[in-house]
């Protein structure tokens, strides 16, 4: 992962910083239109986002945290590094973050809001599932 981050470093915007970083994070999917609740990471020591390639990451100083979503009764488990390809409305080729499904952690690859139906978020596992939940699940601070 660690050569996929180095190889969009240049032109990229960088913080660094939990704080910073978090600002940083929030503004993106609100500006995706992506809920921006979506990414509860804790500790981040560095985002990026190189816009000409779409590229973002984060880090936290943490090899990976767990977080559930009490509306959906979901637990998300956040790597140390989360990757993805941004793009209005998506995250695509998503690294770093799985979705427990009955006993088996499963990958997410991509997340994606329509623009038709903005109050339900989609999310795509590596095998092809895909599922549909109330945006509201994702807001922030939830």
């Amino acid at each position: 992962m660690a050569s996929q981050i180095e190889s969009h470093r240049a032109g990229a915007e960088i913080v660094n910083g939990d704080d910073i970083c978090r600002k940083k994070s929030v503004e993106l999917l609100g500006e995706l239109g992506i809920p921006m609740g979506l990414l509860p990471l804790e500790d981040i020591q560095e985002f990026g986002y190189n816009r000409e390639t779409g590229f973002i990451w984060m880090v936290q100083r943490k090899k990976k945290i767990e977080h559930t979503f009490k509306k959906i009764k979901q637990t998300v488990s956040y790597a140390g590094e989360v990757t993805a390809f941004a793009e209005k409305g998506k995250l695509r080729k998503i690294t770093g973050v799985k979705t427990k499904e009955l006993m088996l952690w499963v990958s997410i690859v991509e997340v994606g809001v329509a623009e038709t139906s903005p109050e339900k978020v989609t999310f795509k596992s590596g095998p092809g599932i895909s599922r549909s939940f109330d945006a509201a699940a994702f807001a922030l601070g939830e």
